[in-house]
C-alpha cells in the first residue's frame, strides 16, 4: 500500500491531513476507507486553487473545497473531515479507468479510457467562467462530469494533459495539440480570446509533452531534436529568455511564471520568474525527478533526498525560510535515509503552494 505525505497551504483542507491548518513538516495524508491508495509508485498530482486531485492505478481522489464542483458529486457530509475521497462522477463513469487528470483554479479535467482501452473520453466538472469546461458558452458550472463532445478527433487519443489557472491543453498521439479556456494572451495560439471548445493550436513540429503557466503554454518535441515553443505572454521574459533548443530532456514543468527542463543527465534548466528564488539554485545536485508548483519547485535527488526551493510562505518549502522564500539555496524536506528498510521515496508532486511526497515498498 502506498503512503503519501504533504506540506503547505491547507486552508481548504486540500492536503487531506484531517485539518485545515498550513503545515511545514510532512504529514501523512488520510484517505477514507473506500479510497485507500493501492500504490504510491506512480501518483499524478493536479492542484486547483483550493482542491487537489491524486490519480493512481486508474482511480482519482480529491480533497479540499468541494463547493465549486471540482471534487465531483458530493453530499453534504463529504470532505468535511479533510480526507481524500474517491471522486464520484456517476454510476457509469466510475467503472472506467482514469488515465489523465488536470486542474484549473476551480475545475477538474479527466481522461477515461474507452471500451478499447484508449484515452478518448474527456470529462470536465467544476467552475469554468473562461471556457475551462470546454462545454460551450452556456455551461460554466457543474459538479457532474460532462463529456467534452467531438474530442479528440476520431482515430486519435490523448497522450498528455495539462492546465494552469484558467486554460487547458491536450496533446494527441499524432503530435497535434488542442487547447481551451482563457487564450487572451495567446497561450492557446491565434486568434487570441476565450476558447469555449477544444481548438487546435498551430505548431510546426510533432509535440510530445506540454505544461502550462499562468499566461503561457510550453510545448516540447522529441528529446533528440530539442524543439520547443512558448505561446502567450512574455511576462518575466518567459519567451525572450528561452534557449533556442533543449536537447535530451527527460521531464518538463512550469510554475505560474517559470519553465523547468530536467535533462537526461540530471541537470535542471530553468528560466523566467525569479523574484522568490523560483529558478534552479546554484550547485543543485543531480535530479531524478521534479515537481513544479505555482511558485516553488521540488527535486528528488539521485540519492533519494527531496529538495524544495522558491516561494514557501505557506510551509510548502519546509520550515526554514527568509521572509517566506527559499532563495539561492534549498531545503531538504524529506530523505530516503530516514525511511524504514524496504521503503523508498518513489515520487514527488507540487501544487498551489503544496508539496507532495510518495513513499512505496
Amino acid at each position: 500500500m502506498g503512503v503519501v505525505y504533504a506540506i503547505g497551504s491547507n486552508g481548504s483542507g486540500q492536503l487531506g491531513i484531517g485539518h485545515k491548518e498550513d503545515v511545514s513538516v510532512p504529514k501523512e495524508v488520510n484517505f477514507t476507507p473506500s479510497a485507500i491508495l493501492s500504490t504510491a509508485s506512480k501518483v499524478k498530482v493536479a492542484a486547483g486553487g483550493n482542491h487537489t486531485l491524486l490519480l493512481s492505478s486508474g482511480e482519482i481522489h480529491c480533497s479540499g473545497d468541494p463547493s465549486s464542483g471540482a471534487c465531483g458529486l458530493v453530499s453534504g457530509s463529504d470532505y468535511s473531515d479533510s480526507r481524500f475521497q474517491k471522486i464520484r462522477l456517476s454510476e457509469d463513469l466510475n467503472k472506467s479507468r482514469i488515465l489523465f487528470c488536470a486542474a484549473t483554479w476551480e475545475a477538474s479535467i479527466i481522461v477515461q479510457e474507452d471500451e478499447n482501452g484508449r484515452a478518448t473520453k474527456v470529462y470536465t466538472f467544476g467552475i469554468g467562467n473562461k471556457g475551462e469546461l470546454a462545454q460551450g458558452e452556456l455551461l460554466f458550472r457543474s459538479s457532474k462530469a460532462h463529456l467534452v463532445k467531438n474530442f479528440p478527433p476520431e482515430g486519435n487519443e490523448i497522450v498528455d494533459l495539462t492546465a494552469s489557472v484558467t486554460h487547458v491543453v491536450a496533446v494527441l498521439d499524432n503530435g497535434a495539440v488542442y487547447g481551451w479556456g482563457n487564450g487572451r494572451k495567446g497561450q492557446l495560439g491565434q486568434p487570441e480570446g476565450i476558447i469555449y471548445v477544444p481548438k487546435i493550436i498551430d505548431v510546426d513540429f510533432k509535440v510530445l509533452r506540454t505544461v502550462c503557466g499562468r499566461e503561457f503554454t510550453y510545448l516540447v518535441g522529441e528529446p533528440e531534436k530539442g524543439e520547443h515553443v512558448i505561446l502567450g505572454s512574455d511576462k518575466w521574459n518567459i519567451r525572450s529568455s528561452a534557449p533556442p533548443v533543449i536537447p535530451r530532456w527527460k521531464d518538463v514543468g512550469a510554475s505560474w511564471g517559470s519553465i523547468f527542463v530536467l535533462q537526461e543527465d540530471g541537470n535542471l534548466l530553468s528560466w523566467g520568474r525569479e523574484d522568490h528564488g523560483q529558478l534552479t539554485p546554484p550547485a543543485l545536485p543531480s535530479m531524478s525527478q521534479i515537481g513544479v508548483g505555482s511558485e516553488h519547485v521540488l527535486g528528488l535527488t539521485v540519492e533519494g533526498d527531496v529538495l524544495a526551493w522558491g516561494w514557501g510562505e505557506h510551509g510548502n518549502c519546509g520550515p526554514i525560510t527568509t521572509n517566506g522564500d527559499v532563495k539561492g539555496r534549498w531545503n531538504v524536506i524529506a530523505s530516503s535515509k530516514y525511511l524504514p528498510p524496504g521503503t523508498k521515496i518513489s515520487g514527488i508532486g507540487a501544487g498551489c503552494a503544496t508539496s507532495w511526497i510518495f513513499i512505496s515498498d
